[in-house]
């Protein structure tokens, strides 16, 4: 396919230019172009993007007596019709070895619809556990991800973060971490409970931004103190804006990641009628948070915008239709009475694009390329994924979306396709919207059409010694 007319994005330029595609991959870009034989497709008028790279997905993940309400499937279906292409989900580590683990995950993974990869959930660390890091390359993982809380269930302690540090940066891998202070949480939440605050809001009450603010500072001085890099997921507190910033000035090889619902989204929505729709860990925070990460992503301080994607219905008592079938998947009504019994996650990865066009891009907030460097060529070079994907290149991989920038949209569960029965965006007004999706040279979303099949996803296998930003 010739693909004429376009306006070209990526996370450096913005030009004018036609792209071939011959098979899976983009072939040439230059101006003017002419291809007999190939299919044509005028985009005038149009942008072409490189597909979404969503570095922060839970898919199919069993939680608080059910299970995340999208699979590997019905998730990447959704995240292609948000102009996502590749996503990285994450192993739970279930099993007594990391490659067990690995492979019982690679094979729950085989019906997704896009592209993929994971992290590996480092929530056992011993010898044999450290000894057995070092092989996850030669599985195509080159993350683990570590925990600061969930006490007695993901924590590991500071010593054995410290250890995991150094072995990672020995083999060129990448340690990411989540940052609360797991000890404050689970003192609170039993006052909480014993006071009869059962409420949602109470789930913000007893997870104190400080929490996130300090151990950001102390996930970064243990990379400084062992040399290595690190990626804090999910960053929620304009505190740890402040951290980051803090330990990149001083030389620390720290990067952050944030997510839509931390920049829109307060603790006044937990206290709605239907707060336990927001129920997140970290949860969201201030006006003031929400302002700082904005900060955070125009100067460059964060590196990628990921969605923490692990929906749940918010009354899995009541079926939805779902490719034609009924579905109820049981949700957020288990905590009805207590808080702490609402699974925890959000709908967001056929969101991210198009919501964070319209509030970034739209309004000045941020350029078109700082938008694809956030959302696609930065994940991809930081999870040594780029050029194949993230990339507008000759050799990459044609995950390409053709975005309208003046399609408007009245967004909500319809648009976003994710398997669950509600939108934290429901009802609003987005300006720029994906047209067409291609994956690998294939178009897999057409409008309104999804031409893509459940398990035509191939699994990324990533190197040692991707790029630290």
């Amino acid at each position: 396919m010739l693909i004429k007319n376009a306006t070209l994005v990526t996370d450096s330029k913005t030009f004018q230019a036609d792209l071939l595609i011959e098979g899976e991959k983009i072939i040439r870009i230059e101006a003017n172009m002419s291809a007999p034989g190939h299919e044509i497709l005028d985009a005038t008028g149009k942008m072409i993007l490189p597909g979404g790279v969503d570095p922060h997905v839970h898919l199919d993940l069993p939680m608080a007596g059910t299970v995340s309400s999208d699979d590997h499937y019905t998730g990447t279906k959704a995240a292609a019709f948000g102009g996502t292409t590749t996503v990285i989900d994450f192993v739970s580590f279930d099993f007594p070895t990391l490659a067990q683990s690995v492979d019982t995950w690679k094979k729950n993974a085989e019906k997704a619809a896009v592209d993929y990869s994971a992290h590996m959930n480092l929530t056992k660390f011993n010898e044999k556990i450290s000894a057995e890091l070092p092989e996850l390359p030669g599985m195509g993982i080159t993350t683990v991800k570590t925990f600061t809380a969930y006490n007695n269930r993901l924590r590991i302690t500071d010593g054995d973060i410290f250890r995991a540090l150094r072995i990672a940066r020995d083999h060129g891998m990448l340690v990411l971490l989540h940052a609360e202070n797991g000890d404050v949480i689970e003192t609170l939440i039993s006052e909480a409970l014993a006071a009869h605050h059962l409420t949602p809001e109470w789930h913000a009450k007893t997870r104190p931004a400080w929490g996130a603010v300090e151990a950001t500072l102390r996930a970064s001085s243990l990379a400084a103190q062992a040399q290595a890099a690190l990626y804090i997921v999910h960053m929620n507190v304009a505190g740890e804006v402040d951290m980051l910033h803090y330990a990149r000035q001083h030389g620390v090889r720290v990067m952050g990641e944030t997510c839509p619902q931390y920049l829109f989204f307060t603790e006044a929505d937990l206290r709605r009628p239907d707060g336990a729709k927001w129920v997140c860990s970290p949860p969201v925070r201030t006006k003031a948070d929400n302002a700082r990460l904005w900060e955070g992503l125009a100067d460059g301080t964060l590196q990628t915008i990921g969605t923490d994607h692990c929906p749940f219905f918010f009354d899995g008592t009541q079926a939805i239709l779902y490719e034609g079938q009924p579905v109820a998947i049981h949700g957020k009504e288990l905590g009805r009475e207590d808080f702490t019994r609402i699974p925890n996650g959000l709908p967001g990865i056929g969101d991210r694009l198009p919501v964070l066009w319209t509030t970034g891009v739209g309004s000045g907030k941020l350029t078109s390329n700082q938008f694809v460097a956030l959302t696609s060529s930065n994940p991809a070079k930081i999870f040594g994924l780029y050029p194949r994907k993230g990339a507008l290149l000759p050799g990459s991989d044609a995950d390409l979306v053709i975005w309208d920038p003046h399609k408007k949209v009245r967004h909500g569960v319809a648009h976003s396709a994710q398997r669950t029965d509600y939108n934290l965006y429901e009802g609003w007004e987005l300006t720029g919207y994906p047209e067409k999706v291609f994956l690998r040279g294939r178009l897999i979303v057409d409008g309104e059409k999804w031409l893509g099949q459940r398990g035509m996803g191939q699994f990324m296998a990533r190197q040692p010694g991707a790029e630290v930003l």
